[in-house]
């Protein structure tokens, strides 16, 4: 019978195989090979479900399920570019995907392993494409709700350094627009300056965000300015600027009414992506914590509505989308851990007689 170290040792060396295989938003599909013949090691039943439109390698969802789907634990197939060089060693893995999130699928698979072994079943396992694009894997697996209808625990994996998620904030990706009157450089009076107006409209949000309040249990707002673009020439009025902005709001947060409050007369609005805040459950004898990151558990938890929505895994956010990503095996067998114990209390037995889940 398998036990921790066993399966610990053999789910590095599946981390290491995982991130050798680039998978970006649109090529997720190129990682099913690996985890499907993982899946049918372990008897799983396997299905993989193409996205509409995919194109060339393709991008999928994948579902395994043993038994009726009472617990699904799910992560995604994608990862941020750029891609890294893999390297393995006795004690960790870095690479694109080690910790988010390819790590969670060898820290998931492998508590799947130690429930099948000790005799629990009624598990599925669910990945999904275009978590860190457009969450178009999530949104797709909803037409799967119906095989979750006994589904008492959604679990999804992502770097928490093993805390369960108290929640994620809102996520607003915005495009902002000014438009002003182009003129000659040495008579600015004569023009209007989109970028001096744009700059204001962004200073109006930064200022919301630098004054926010104390941080509950989604922690508190943030910001980030990813692109900004204007002007014609040194010498020419700018009469058009643009940037993109995203916001991570929380209830009773400013930043969201200070975008709209501060828009110029000229300025322009283009939402792009508007997800909710969330709260997630945190069940007793578990730790929690805010992350600051937001994840698919927002939409999924469309799959089960009365199901426990549980966010968490193992390895380190602060290392998630750097050139630094890595997970140890420390960190792996933490996860593990996790993993099997968040399946035994919404699994076992004992839990489902006495109706405590």
């Amino acid at each position: 019978m398998p036990n921790l170290q066993s399966v610990e040792r053999r789910a590095l060396d599946f981390l290491a195989t995982l991130c050798a295989t680039y998978t970006p938003a649109g090529r997720e599909a190129a990682l099913l090979p690996p985890i499907e013949a993982e899946l049918r090691r372990l008897g799983a039943r396997v299905e993989a479900y193409p996205l509409e439109g995919a194109q060339g390698e393709g991008r999928a969802n994948l579902l395994a399920s043993w038994g009726e789907s009472r617990v699904l634990f799910s992560t995604h197939l994608d990862v941020v570019p750029p891609e890294l060089p893999v390297r393995a060693a006795e004690g960790f893995v870095a690479g694109r995907g080690a910790c988010d999130a390819k790590g969670q699928i060898g820290a998931q698979l492998g508590a799947i392993e130690l429930l099948l072994a000790s005799g629990i079943r009624d598990i599925a396992w669910l990945g999904v494409a275009g978590e860190e694009s457009d969450s178009a894997g999530a949104r797709a697996s909803l037409a799967l709700a119906p095989s979750f209808s006994a589904c008492r625990a959604i679990i999804v994996g992502e770097p928490t350094g093993c805390a369960l998620a108290t929640g994620q904030r809102g996520y607003v990706r915005a495009r902002l627009t000014c438009k002003g009157k182009a003129a000659h450089g040495a008579t600015p009076e004569l023009g209007e300056n989109a970028l001096l107006a744009l700059m204001d409209w962004l200073s109006a949000v930064r200022k919301a965000g630098d004054e926010r309040g104390p941080e509950g249990l989604l922690g508190g707002e943030a910001w980030n300015l990813g692109l900004i673009s204007g002007g014609r020439a040194a010498n020419v009025v700018p009469d058009l600027a643009q940037a993109e902005i995203a916001l991570r709001t929380v209830p009773d947060g400013a930043m969201r009414d200070a975008l709209e409050s501060s828009r110029p007369e000229h300025g322009s609005i283009e939402i792009l992506v508007d997800d909710p805040w969330a709260l997630f459950d945190t069940p007793a004898g578990f730790p929690a914590a805010p992350v600051p990151f937001a994840s698919d558990l927002a939409v999924m938890r469309a799959l089960a509505p009365r199901a426990a929505a549980i966010l968490a895994g193992p390895g380190r956010a602060s290392l998630a989308h750097t050139g630094a990503e890595e997970l140890t095996l420390e960190e792996l067998s933490a996860g593990i851990a996790l993993f099997r114990d968040l399946g035994l209390r919404y699994l076992s037995n004992s839990a489902l007689a006495k109706g405590s889940i």
